[in-house]
């Protein structure tokens, strides 16, 4: 078998698993200091906007390492990918627990962008390795679900359960989740060493190499890619902006903290839902409009965050959780089909979508705390999280004409 078709062996439900044990823990580690903000903000003595910068730290370095990552995993294989993934993740958790102020912070958290790029890139890489058709836009879905439940577990147990049971030292809990990163990559390596898997990643080391800035011109000259480029930023400034800040913008409209990380939760776990079923739904006629429908639903939510009244807002967090899970893993899904990318290249076309996303994941916390600072509130971020996504909804037409 080439590596370059998608097996059918069994085991591919195993490698799956491991993808999503990692990604688990990416999700854990990413969405990990939303809910302690206003601990470390008193005891670090950092302004609002400061943290934004901190909360979008770890992206700075992932633009510039998701490209590198990208021609790593395309030639070398992602299994050695993931699991240097899990030790970056668990190095920056801990890292961050031993912070003493913002520039040690946001150095800790600047190791994640390292390891990040390469389960986000590894991932979609291995599920073209190992997964073909229909069973490719489910397999992605489900994935999609472990940074979910990663983030579900962060938002909702962190100051319900884990900050009491470790005395509200916050440190401790990002020292957990540390452990947690360690154990993940572990059960990767044991899965990953499976014969056919190993035989994989000897079949992509025996492919004939490109040069690699050729391989990334050739992407770059591609006009779908370059308006899917752009679509990346907005999808990422709004679910890094809004995911980040979350529980802060719940917290000023009147609940506890406590309250405020389990409502924080609700998107994520509503999007466990869709991302099992959205993807796969996402059939070539059907991505077009779905991605419509994703991002009007985003707008939709942005909106009703701003009425501060129970029920808008409980829908606006379910229409959330829908979008959020799901725009990346359809856009990733529509590039890593395109006949010109296919398994071959889904590495570097990966690293190139993630690298232009990353920068919509570092101006999105960096924005909304900036516009707290200025105004003392999250109301006009939330109408520009709104345009945004109207704007996406009309990048679609273009993207509809490239694609052909």
């Amino acid at each position: 078998m080439s590596s370059t078709e998608p097996t059918t062996h069994p085991y591919r439900w195993a490698i799956l698993f491991g993808v999503w044990l990692v990604y688990f823990s990416f999700g854990l580690t990413t969405v990990s200091m939303a809910p302690l903000v206003p601990h470390i903000v008193r005891d670090l003595g950092m302004s609002h906007a400061e943290m934004g910068f901190v909360l979008g730290g770890w992206q700075l370095v992932y633009i510039a390492t998701a490209a590198p990552c990208g021609s790593v995993i395309d030639r070398w294989g992602p299994r050695a990918g993931l699991l240097l993934s899990a030790l970056f993740i668990a190095s920056s958790a801990t890292l961050r627990a031993n912070a003493v102020d913002f520039w040690t912070l946001l150095a800790a958290v600047g190791l994640f962008g390292v390891g990040g790029p390469m389960v986000s890139i590894g991932a979609p890489k291995l599920m073209s390795l190992w997964f073909k058709g229909p069973e490719r836009g489910m397999a992605m879905g489900i994935y999609v679900t472990g940074p979910a439940m990663g983030g579900i577990i962060s938002y909702s147990l962190t100051n319900s359960v884990l900050m009491p049971f470790f005395e509200q030292d916050w440190r401790s809990v990002l020292l957990l989740f540390s452990a947690v990163a360690l154990i993940c990559g572990a059960v990767w390596l044991a899965i990953s060493a499976h014969p056919h898997a190993r035989q994989i990643e000897r079949e992509l080391k025996a492919q004939p190499k490109e040069r690699q800035l050729a391989v990334f011109a050739k992407l770059l000259a591609m006009p779908s890619v370059q308006v899917m480029l752009v679509m990346s930023v907005g999808i990422f400034f709004f679910n890094h902006g809004l995911n980040n800040w979350l529980p802060e913008l719940l917290r000023h409209s009147g609940m506890s903290a406590a309250e405020a990380g389990i409502w924080a939760a609700l998107p994520t776990a509503v999007g466990v839902a869709g991302a099992l079923t959205i993807p796969r739904l996402a059939t070539p006629a059907r991505r077009m409009p779905i991605l419509a429908g994703l991002f009007a639903a985003a707008g939709c939510a942005a909106l009703l965050l701003l009425t501060e009244e129970p029920t808008a807002m409980t829908i606006g967090l379910i229409a959330q959780g829908i979008a959020r899970s799901s725009m990346m893993t359809v856009m990733v899904l529509l590039l890593v089909e395109m006949k010109d990318v296919g398994s071959r290249y889904t590495g570097a076309a990966s690293g190139l979508f993630f690298s232009a996303a990353e920068v919509g994941g570092v101006l999105g916390p960096l924005t909304l705390g900036a516009v707290y600072d200025v105004t003392g509130a999250f109301a006009p971020a939330l109408v520009l999280l709104s345009s945004i996504m109207a704007g996406l909804v009309l990048l679609l037409l273009p993207l509809r004409r490239r694609l052909g």
